[in-house]
C-alpha cells in the first residue's frame, strides 16, 4: 500500500476480536479508512469451523469481504476498497478498506517476546504510524491486555463503541420513577377519573407527563400508596391506572407476596396478558426468578393462558468446566437449571411435604416446564408458552434478536439477570444483549421493565451483596 494511496485523517487498524464480536464492524467506522493486517485474515480462517456463535460470525465476516473483493483488481485492493453500502440498520460508510499487501519487518520492538498474533498486530501498527506520521493511527480491539500493551509502545489504541447501548450503565431505564413533591399541584387541573373492569384510570397532563414511558410505573416516596402505571401517553397527556396491590395477603400468586415496591410492579407486569416482553434487572437475591416462575404457574396451570412453561439460558460456568455432560437435552440442561429447581421448591412447599412433595414437583415439571437449550433455538416458534430466559446478561445483542424473534401468537417472553455479573467474554454493562433489549423495548405498549434494587433472599445474603 503506498503512502499517497492512503487519504483522510484517521486509520483504525482492527483486531480480529472486533470482527468476531461485530461482523458489520467495517461498515461501521463512517468517513474513515479500516486496515486489516493479514494475521487476522489468518485468525479468521482458524475461526470459522464449527456451529458456535464465533463461528458463524467468523464466516459471515469473509463473506462481506469476499463480497467486497468480488469483482477488484490488484490495484483496486492495494487503492482500498470503498465501503459504501449499506448493510440493513448498519449506516453507509465513505471509507475505504485496505489489506496488508506487503511484508512488514524489523517493526517488532525487542520487549514484545516470540511470534504471538498479539504482536503481530502491534507491529503493524507501528509500521503504519512510521510510514504516515499524517496521519492518527488507531488500534481498535476489544482485548483490553492488547491495548494495554500498545499503549505502553505509545499506540494510539480505543476499544470497540460502536455496540454500546449507553455511554453509562447508570443512565439504562429502570421502569418505574419518583414523582416530585408538588405533582398534584401542577397536574391535577383538568384531571377525568373512571372506573373499568375492576380497574382505576386516571387522565391528567402536565410538564412532568412528556418525559413518561407507556408501561412506566409512577410512585411518590411520601405516599406508599401511590403506584400507577402508564397506559398510553400522547405529548403532554396521559392515562394512568391505579396497579394491583400484590404486597396484600389476599393478592397472593401461587402463595408467593411482593415485598417491596419494585417487586410489586414486577408482578403487574408479569400478570398483565397485555405485555409480551418483560425484562427483569437485578442483583441476586431481588426475587427474580421466584417471581417470573410464580406468575407462570399461576397463568400457565391456573388461568390457562399459556401451554407450558421454557426455560433456557447460557451456559457459562463460573469455574472450570465439568466437561461432557450425558443424557437428553433436558439432562444436560439440568445442573444449570439449580435455580428453577430452588425456586419450584419454595413454590410446592416441598421441604414440608417430603418425599410427596418431591415427587409431585417433578411431575410438575415435566409436564408443564421444559426447559431448553440456547443451541436450538434457531428456527423454533413458540405458540401459547411462557419462554424464561434466565442470566440474560451473557447473551449479545445477535444472541437475544435471535431468541426474542422465536415467540409465536399468544406467547411471552421474560428476561431476568444481573448487569454487574457478566461472565461472557468481551461483552460489558453497556454491550450486553439484556441491557439491549432494555433500551429497544422501552416505550413500546407491549412491554415492561423494572429494576429491582432490594435483595429479600436472606440477612446474609443481603449483608454480603453490601460489603464483599
Amino acid at each position: 500500500m503506498a503512502k499517497k494511496e492512503i487519504e483522510g485523517e484517521r486509520l483504525f487498524v482492527l483486531d480480529t476480536n472486533v470482527l468476531i464480536h461485530d461482523p458489520t464492524s467495517i461498515f461501521r467506522f463512517k468517513e474513515h479508512d479500516i486496515y486489516l493486517p493479514m494475521i487476522v485474515l489468518e485468525e479468521l480462517d482458524n475461526l470459522k469451523k464449527g456451529a458456535t456463535e464465533v463461528a458463524r460470525n467468523a464466516r459471515q465476516m469473509s463473506r462481506f469481504l469476499d463480497e467486497l473483493l468480488s469483482d477488484s483488481t490488484v490495484d483496486d485492493i492495494k487503492k482500498g476498497l470503498a465501503l459504501d453500502q449499506d448493510r440493513n440498520e448498519v449506516a453507509a460508510s465513505n471509507g475505504h478498506l485496505f489489506f496488508q499487501t506487503q511484508a512488514i519487518d524489523n517493526s517488532i520492538p525487542d520487549i514484545l517476546p516470540g511470534a504471538k498474533n498479539d504482536n503481530s498486530i502491534l507491529g503493524t501498527a507501528i509500521f503504519l504510524t512510521e510510514q504516515y506520521p499524517n496521519r492518527t493511527i488507531t488500534l481498535v480491539s476489544k482485548d483490553i491486555n492488547l491495548r494495554i500493551k500498545a499503549n505502553v509502545l505509545g499506540i494510539h489504541t480505543e476499544d470497540y463503541f460502536n455496540d454500546q447501548v449507553l455511554e453509562d450503565v447508570d443512565l439504562l431505564y429502570r421502569g418505574a420513577r419518583a414523582l416530585s413533591k408538588d405533582f398534584w399541584e401542577q397536574h391535577s387541573k383538568n384531571m377525568e377519573s373512571w372506573n373499568a373492569e375492576g380497574h382505576t384510570y386516571y387522565r391528567l397532563q402536565g410538564p412532568e407527563v412528556d418525559s413518561w414511558q407507556v408501561n412506566e410505573f409512577l410512585y411518590m416516596e411520601s405516599d406508599p400508596t401511590f403506584n400507577y402505571r402508564v397506559c398510553s401517553k400522547e405529548q403532554d397527556t396521559a392515562v394512568i391506572e391505579l396497579t394491583r396491590d400484590y404486597e396484600q395477603s389476599t393478592h397472593g400468586i401461587w402463595g408467593i407476596h411482593a415485598r417491596n415496591r419494585e417487586q410489586n410492579f414486577a408482578l403487574n407486569l408479569l400478570m398483565n396478558p397485555d405485555i409480551d416482553f418483560v425484562t427483569l434487572v437485578g442483583m441476586a437475591g431481588t426475587g427474580k426468578t421466584l417471581l417470573t416462575l410464580a406468575a407462570g404457574l399461576e397463568q400457565t396451570l391456573e388461568a390457562g393462558l399459556y401451554n407450558e412453561i421454557i426455560m433456557t439460558r447460557v451456559t457459562v460456568p463460573v469455574g472450570e468446566d465439568i466437561g461432557f455432560l450425558p443424557g437428553t437435552e433436558e439432562e444436560k440442561m439440568t445442573p444449570w437449571m439449580g435455580a428453577l429447581m430452588d425456586n419450584l421448591e419454595v413454590l410446592t412447599k416441598t421441604e414440608e411435604n417430603g418425599d410427596w412433595g418431591q415427587a409431585a414437583t417433578n411431575d410438575l415439571l415435566q409436564q408443564r416446564i421444559k426447559i431448553r437449550s440456547l443451541n436450538f433455538m434457531r428456527g423454533r416458534t413458540f405458540l401459547k408458552k411462557l419462554i424464561i430466559i434466565d442470566e440474560a446478561q451473557n447473551l449479545t445483542s445477535k444472541q437475544m434478536k435471535t431468541l426474542i424473534t422465536r415467540a409465536g401468537p399468544g406467547s411471552k417472553i421474560v428476561c431476568l439477570g444481573n448487569i454487574a455479573q457478566i461472565d461472557t467474554p468481551y461483552l460489558t454493562e453497556t454491550s450486553s444483549g439484556l441491557t439491549y433489549v432494555v433500551d429497544r423495548f422501552q416505550g413500546w405498549e407491549h412491554s415492561g421493565h423494572i429494576t429491582l434494587l432490594r435483595g429479600e433472599r436472606s440477612r446474609l445474603a443481603d449483608f454480603a451483596s453490601e460489603v464483599l
